[in-house]
C-alpha cells in the first residue's frame, strides 16, 4: 500500500482518542475561531459532530495552561450517577437537574484538588485544600424530606445488700442472746432515646455557598483564573438542559476569574424556556453570555472553495505527519508533496473536500475509505465518489432509515429538488424551526451552505440555502439502489463516476421548499399507510 494511504487508514478519527501532543500538532485554525474562543468571556460553541468541538477545546485547554492557568475540560458523557438517575422520570425533573449540576461541582473539585496535588509548587495547598473542603461542603450537602419519630427506652437496675447478725452479748455470768439484721438497697435506673427519620433525600445547593467558596478556591490557583470547558452538552437529556443551564447562571457565571465555555449541538440543544414568574430558565446568548460561536458556518466548500482547500490541506498535511511521525521511509515534505504523492490530480483531493461538506471527521473518514479502495494506486475522483457514498451508507443512512417520517421527508426532497430541479440544493425559509429538517441536519444529510439568502419571487423575505448530502446525492443518483422509478437522470446503473453538480445560487433561488406541502401530503396518506400496515 502506498505511504499515503497507509497515513490516512491510520489517521485516528476521534479527538478524544489523540493525545494531547498529536491534538496540538494537528490543529488548524479556521477564521480565527481559537482567537475569538480565547477571550474571557462566556460563551457556547454550537458545531454538528465531527466539526471539531472537542479539539477545538483541547487545544484550548493546552494554551490555558501553557500560559499558567488552570484549565478543566469536562466531557458530560462521563458525568453522572449511577442507574441512569437523569433519565429517570419517576425522579423530578428539578430533582434530576439538581443531582447533575451536583456532579458536575464534584468532578470540578476533583479535578482542582488534583491539579492543586500535581502542581504544589504553584498552588498553596494549605489554602487550596481549606477552600476546596469548604467548596466540597457547599455542594454536597444532603437533606431528607420526611417524618420523624422519637423512641425512648428505659432499662432499670436494682442492687439489692442484706446483712444478718447472731451471737451472744452480755458479761460471762449473765449471757443474753442478740439478733440483728440489717437491709441496705440501692439501685440505678438508665433511659435511652433514639430518634428514627424516614423519608427521601433531597439534594439541595446554596448557590451563595457555593460561589463564595468556589470564589475563594480560585484565588488559590495561579494568576487566579479557571477555565471550565462543558464538552458534549448535548449528552445532556433535553428536558434538563434548561434547568443545568439556569443552575450554572446562578452559581458558577457570576464567579470572577471563572470562564465558561460550552460545546454543544445546536439542533440538539436546549439552553433557555420561558417563565413569566423570572422571565427566563437557563442561560440567555447574548446576555447571560456572549454571543455563540457556530463552527457549522466554516469550511463548507460553496461558500469559499479556496478557502475550504486551504483549510482541509493543512489539516490532511498535519494528520499525516503525525500519522507517518515514526515512519522513516515516507517524504512527505510539503502540502504539494502530499497531493502529487496521494492523488491522480489536485481535483482529486478538491473532489475529497466537496464530499466532506465542511466536515472533518467525515474527510478522515472519505479519505479513509478511499485508500483502501485505491490500495497501491493514487486516489482519483471516482475513487472519492465511491468513498463518499460508502460513508453515508455506514454512517448515515441507517440513522435516517431508522426514522420512518425523516425519511419520508428526504424522498420528498429528492423529488422536489434532484427529480425536478436537477440540483442538489433548496431554499428555506429563515426563521423556521422543523424537528425533521432538523435531525437530518443534525446527521449530516443536510447541509447549510449559506444564511440570508433573498429568493427571486419573494422580496423582502430571507432563506438559508440547504443541500442535499454529497454522499447522498451519489447514492441517489446510483439507480442500482434508489427505488425504481424516484430518479431517473438518463445516468447508467453502473456509471458512479457521475459528476455531482456544484451549487449554483443563482439558479436555486427559486427552488423553495414549503414543509406544509409536506405534511399536508403525510396527512393525506396517512390512512392508506395504516391500511397497508
Amino acid at each position: 500500500m502506498r505511504p499515503t494511504n497507509l497515513a490516512f487508514l491510520k489517521i485516528a478519527k476521534r479527538a478524544e482518542r489523540q493525545d494531547d501532543e498529536v491534538l496540538k500538532k494537528t490543529f488548524v485554525d479556521f477564521g480565527s475561531v481559537s482567537i475569538a474562543l480565547s477571550s474571557i468571556d462566556h460563551q457556547v460553541v454550537f458545531g454538528r459532530r465531527g466539526t471539531g468541538k472537542t479539539h477545538l477545546f483541547s487545544v484550548l485547554r493546552q494554551l490555558k495552561s501553557s500560559a499558567g492557568e488552570l484549565a478543566i475540560q469536562l466531557d458530560m458523557r462521563n458525568l453522572g450517577s449511577a442507574g441512569g438517575i437523569y433519565a429517570d422520570p419517576t425522579v423530578p425533573t428539578s430533582q434530576r437537574a439538581t443531582r447533575l449540576l451536583i456532579d458536575l461541582l464534584s468532578a470540578l473539585h476533583s479535578r482542582i484538588l488534583e491539579h492543586a496535588i500535581e502542581h504544589d509548587n504553584l498552588v498553596n495547598l494549605g489554602l487550596a485544600g481549606t477552600a476546596l473542603d469548604e467548596f466540597f461542603d457547599a455542594h454536597s450537602s444532603v437533606k431528607v424530606i420526611g417524618t420523624t419519630t422519637l423512641e425512648t427506652t428505659t432499662a432499670a437496675e436494682n442492687y439489692f445488700a442484706a446483712e444478718t447478725k447472731l451471737g451472744i452479748a452480755g458479761p460471762a455470768l449473765t449471757p443474753s442472746l442478740a439478733a440483728g439484721f440489717a437491709l441496705n438497697e440501692s439501685g440505678k435506673e438508665q433511659v435511652s432515646a433514639k430518634k428514627t427519620v424516614t423519608g427521601t433525600e433531597s439534594y439541595r445547593i446554596n448557590f451563595g455557598s457555593v460561589g463564595s467558596a468556589l470564589r475563594k478556591v480560585v484565588q488559590t490557583l495561579p494568576n487566579q483564573r479557571l477555565w471550565l470547558l462543558i464538552d458534549e452538552w448535548s449528552e445532556v437529556p433535553l428536558d434538563l438542559q434548561p434547568l443545568l443551564a439556569d443552575l450554572l447562571r446562578r452559581a458558577i457565571l457570576p464567579i470572577g476569574g471563572v470562564t465558561v465555555k460550552i460545546a454543544a449541538i445546536e439542533q440538539r440543544c436546549r439552553l433557555l424556556i420561558p417563565d413569566p414568574s423570572v422571565a427566563h430558565i437557563g442561560i440567555q446568548l447574548g446576555a447571560d453570555v456572549s454571543a455563540a460561536l457556530n463552527l457549522d458556518d466554516f469550511m463548507v466548500f460553496d461558500n469559499d472553495e479556496r478557502k475550504a482547500v486551504d483549510f482541509f490541506k493543512a489539516l490532511v498535511f498535519k494528520h499525516v505527519q503525525a500519522a507517518l511521525e515514526t515512519d522513516p521511509s515516507a517524504n512527505i515534505r510539503s502540502e504539494s508533496s502530499l497531493i502529487s504523492q496521494g492523488f491522480t490530480q489536485s481535483n482529486a483531493f478538491d473532489e475529497a473536500v466537496r464530499a466532506c461538506e465542511g466536515v472533518p471527521r467525515d474527510m478522515i473518514h472519505i479519505l479513509s475509505l478511499a485508500a483502501q479502495r485505491a490500495g497501491v494506486e493514487t486516489i482519483s475522483v471516482g475513487d472519492v465518489r465511491t468513498a463518499a457514498q460508502q460513508w453515508y451508507q455506514a454512517s448515515k443512512d441507517a440513522a435516517v432509515s431508522a426514522h420512518d417520517q425523516a425519511k419520508n421527508l428526504l424522498t420528498w426532497i429528492v423529488d422536489r429538488v434532484i427529480k425536478e430541479r436537477q440540483t442538489k440544493a433548496f431554499l428555506l425559509e429563515s426563521g423556521v424551526r422543523d424537528g425533521l429538517i432538523d435531525f437530518l441536519y443534525d446527521e449530516r444529510v443536510l447541509h447549510v451552505l449559506r444564511k440570508g439568502t433573498s429568493a427571486q419571487d419573494m422580496p423582502g423575505k430571507r432563506f438559508h440555502v440547504y443541500g442535499i448530502d454529497y454522499g447522498c446525492y451519489v447514492d441517489l443518483i446510483n439507480t442500482a439502489r434508489a427505488p425504481k422509478g424516484m430518479l431517473d437522470l438518463g445516468i447508467s446503473e453502473s456509471d458512479i463516476s457521475v459528476i455531482v453538480p456544484k451549487t449554483d445560487f443563482r439558479s436555486i433561488r427559486r427552488c423553495i421548499l414549503d414543509l406544509s406541502d409536506f405534511y399536508t401530503q403525510q396527512t393525506s396518506t396517512a390512512p392508506q399507510a395504516s391500511l397497508d400496515l
